[in-house]
Order: C-alpha cells, then structure tokens, then sequence
C-alpha cells in the first residue's frame, strides 16, 4: 500500500504505528495521512479499489486489556474499566468520527463524484503485547470500530478489503480524480506508482449474465361466463315457460268451451241436391206456312 503523510504533520506513537502496519499491507491501496479536508483535520483517508474510508487513530494512555464495550452515545469501557485515550475521553467519538465522513461525501459531491462508497472506521492502537478483544465491531452501519497493532494487524487488513461491498471501480484515473476533488493532488502518486501498486487501469468488464430461464406460464383457468351471457340466458328461459304456459292456458279453455254432444255428419255437411227449376210456359207465335207450330 502506497502511504503519503502530509508534509509538516506530528504523528502520535499510534499514528506512527498505523502507518507502520500499512506500509506494509501488500494489497493495493493509498493512505493519506493527516489530511486537511475541508475545514477538518483527519487522521487518515484510505483509497482502495473499492472504495475510501476515513479513519481515526487513537492510542492507549496506559497498558489495558479486556474486554472491550463500545456505546454509540456514552463512553467505552474495558473489562468494566473506563477506556483510557491519549486523545482524552472516549465519550463523542462516533460524532467525531461521522464528521469526517460527511466532510469526505460533502468534497466528493462539490466535485460531482460518487460518495456513496465512503466508510469510517476508528482504529484503537494498544500497547504491543496486550490483548484486546473483540478485535472489530461495528457501531452502526458504515462505522466500525478496529484493534490493531503491528503485532496483530490481521482485522485492519480484512476490513480494508472488504468495508466495501461495491466492484473494483477505483482506477487510476478515478484515485487521482478522488484526490483533486478532495484538495489532497499534492499527496497523490503518480499514475505508474498507482499502476505498479495494483491499481487498475481501467475498471472491469461487468460479468456476463447468464440467460434467465424461460418461463411457462400455467393455462388460464377457463373464463366464467359474463354477468351479461348469464341474465340474457335466464331471460330467454323464462320467456319459453312463458310460452308454454300460453299454449297449456289456451288448449284447457278451449276443452271448456266445446260442446259436450256429439255433432251428426248430416249437421256439419251441407246438401248437393239441387233445387228443383219452375219452367214458365209461353204461347207461341206462328209463321204462315210453318209446319211444326
């Protein structure tokens, strides 16, 4: 990992003995130390191929070993004992800590970058041969606090490679970008000490997606019929029994209606006989000479 320090910076013993266990961290990385962001003075900024992480370093006023107990709100203790830091009290130190991240997101975005990958870790330093546990806790999401020295550096190592979740997206071109934007080009490397250090040239291509297997839709359960095709069904029902009942109305008053006696043939047929002709009778004239009158 590459580490500048700002020119003129007095390190602590702590921060002398953070800066020991990067350097000779073999991931790629950058470590600025002791940078002015904004109007706030960090103890480090830490740019990874995934992301960056600022972080305080705090050491131990006295040998102290236990177990440790961390409040977001009142003061940590250890082993039920009050955590003693060269820094003073350790009451307000997630505030201090979140006050360095959001300095860090507010540069990012005046210079229209992404921020959303900035993290924050606390880093407590004990003496050397003291044992302090658990070696790493979170204090909320994005916030975690860390134990580590040069004898036992191994959580400071995980978390550097994995606060982020996001892709290797910090090329090169994007770390010195990210260093412009955070006031900080005179501590940048330059492009071949990037390079040679492992950072990409440029970011990955994106992993092929396998094809999403094909989905068959079950068959449509078969339609009810319409309210409609239901009320036009009944309605034609109804006026079949209608008719029907017209029908049975109208052959049993016309049974009631009949006559109850038998009518003869000689009452229903009529007569072919003709009537009989009345001839009239006329004199005849006669004709001088005419032999048949």
């Amino acid at each position: 990992m590459l580490v500048r320090i700002r020119p003129g910076a007095e390190l602590t013993g702590a921060e002398r003995e953070f800066v020991e266990c990067l350097s000779a961290y073999p991931s790629p990385g950058l470590a600025l130390i002791d940078p002015q962001v904004g109007d706030r003075r960090l103890d480090a900024v830490v740019v990874t191929p995934r992301g960056i992480t600022v972080i305080d370093v705090l050491g131990f006023r006295r040998r102290q070993s236990g177990l440790l107990a961390m409040s977001s709100t009142g003061a940590w203790t250890i082993s039920d004992s009050p955590l003693e830091l060269d820094a003073g009290p350790s009451s307000g130190l997630t505030d201090r800590l979140e006050h360095g991240v959001h300095a860090v997101r507010v540069a990012l975005e005046h210079a229209l970058q992404e921020s959303r990958h900035v993290c924050g870790a606390v880093v407590l330093v004990p003496y050397r041969g003291v044992v302090v546990r658990p070696a790493r806790t979170a204090l909320r999401p994005g916030l975690d606090v860390l134990v580590a020295n040069t004898v036992d550096a191994h959580e400071l190592r995980v978390y550097l490679e994995n606060f982020s979740a996001g892709p290797r997206e910090w090329t090169v071109e994007r770390v010195l970008n990210t260093c412009a934007a955070l006031g900080l080009a005179d501590l940048a490397p330059t492009r071949t000490e990037l390079t040679d250090d492992g950072f990409p040239a440029k970011r990955p291509d994106p992993a092929p997606t396998a094809p999403r297997p094909r989905r068959v839709e079950p068959p449509a359960p078969p339609t009810e019929p319409a309210k409609e095709g239901k009320l036009a069904g009944l309605v034609v029902f109804g006026l079949a029994v209608l008719g029907m009942l017209i029908v049975l109305v109208m052959v049993i008053l016309a049974l009631l209606t009949d006559s109850p006696s038998p009518r003869t043939v000689s009452d229903i047929t009529e007569s072919t006989t003709p009537a009989p002709v009345t001839v009239t009778h006329r004199p005849a004239h006669c004709w001088p000479f005419q032999t048949d009158c």
